[in-house]
């Protein structure tokens, strides 16, 4: 019979090799999940952006004293250094007293808005 010997101290290689892949794939899982996190937060900050266009072109139309124009206007804003490109609908409603006004926002880099507003004619 053989002497039982004594087990070294530490960890076997093939174990090492295991804790090394199964460590490996969980910092893969978290980079990946960093690129999204960081695309994502992107994408919310152009929508925002193009929700501020929008509602400074709705405040700008419910402050001026004159009715919008019927028909289709388009525009460029520059906001926090991105571009956007507005289209705004103005269209008399069933209501002659009334105009509804639909502004559309698209950014560059994505951010997209759709406002609707009804403001009185003169």
């Amino acid at each position: 019979m053989r002497a039982d010997r004594p087990r070294p101290n530490g960890f076997t290689l093939i174990e090492v090799v295991v804790a090394l892949a199964i460590f490996s794939l969980a910092a893969l899982a978290l980079i990946r999940l960093s690129a999204f996190s960081l695309r994502t937060g992107g994408e919310v900050i152009s929508h925002e952006m193009a929700w501020q266009v929008a509602r400074n072109r709705a405040v700008g139309l419910l402050s001026d004293p004159q009715p919008p124009v019927l028909g289709e206007t388009r525009g460029t804003d520059d906001n926090g250094g991105q571009k956007f490109a507005w289209r705004q609908t103005a269209r008399q409603t069933d209501d002659a007293r009334f105009v509804r006004v639909d502004i559309v926002v698209e950014g560059a880099q994505g951010g997209r808005a759709v406002l609707s507003l009804a403001r009185r004619a003169l």
